[in-house]
């Protein structure tokens, strides 16, 4: 379980592949490396979002973290249109006591979208997505939304696109200030708009 508040951006150091899968290598921020006292900030088994995606830490070296991706995580994320160099966005699992910030993000990807605008406004920006119907059929203005990895406040829901309103220190402390129209990004709906949506379609009715 994760809350959507990025703790840093790390860096793709290396992928390679094995198959259907790939291994994906990155470096973390120091401060997500190392604890205040010195001792490692993850371990080998640990859950961590990568762009919003959950994978496993399976090896730890001086490079940073090395995680495992499959052909399904492949397929229904962008984990697979990554390059050496790129920056992606990086949050540790919730530990049980935990301060929850932002709001219930499972790691589990829905689908991919694109952003489709990009509108300044002072220092404000709204951001719209382009995404499938069966994904904006789950979000409500002033819902939650994950957009690689980030909890955001929808503003704007149309059948095929959402707007959110990003500060700058979300651009500055994410991925979100590099991204340009065109760009993909893994979309996870709120859990409570899955269940709700689930229970429409079998009983008719809220």
């Amino acid at each position: 379980m994760f809350t959507g508040l990025v703790e840093g951006r790390g860096r793709i150091t290396d992928i390679s592949s094995g198959g259907p899968s790939i291994d994906l290598s990155i470096s973390p921020p120091s401060e997500m490396a190392h604890d205040a006292d010195g001792t490692l900030g993850a371990g080998i088994g640990d859950s961590v979002a990568i762009n919003g995606c959950c994978l496993t830490i399976v090896r730890i070296d001086d490079e940073g973290w090395t995680f495992q991706a499959g052909e399904e995580t492949l397929s229904k994320t962008s984990l697979g249109k990554l390059s050496v160099g790129d920056h992606v966005n990086l949050e540790r699992s919730l530990p049980a006591n935990g301060r929850l910030g932002g709001h219930f993000v499972q790691g589990h990807v829905d689908g991919t979208g694109t952003i489709d605008d990009i509108q300044q406004d002072g220092e404000w920006t709204t951001m719209w997505f382009r995404v499938p119907e069966s994904l904006t059929q789950q979000m409500v203005g002033k819902g939650s939304v994950a957009v690689d990895g980030i909890s955001l406040t929808l503003v704007n829901v149309e059948p095929e696109r959402f707007s959110v309103a990003l500060i700058p220190h979300t651009l500055e402390v994410t991925t979100l200030g590099q991204r340009q129209v065109g760009d993909m990004v893994n979309i996870e709906t709120d859990i409570l708009g899955k269940y709700v949506l689930k229970m429409i379609s079998e009983t008719g009715h809220a």
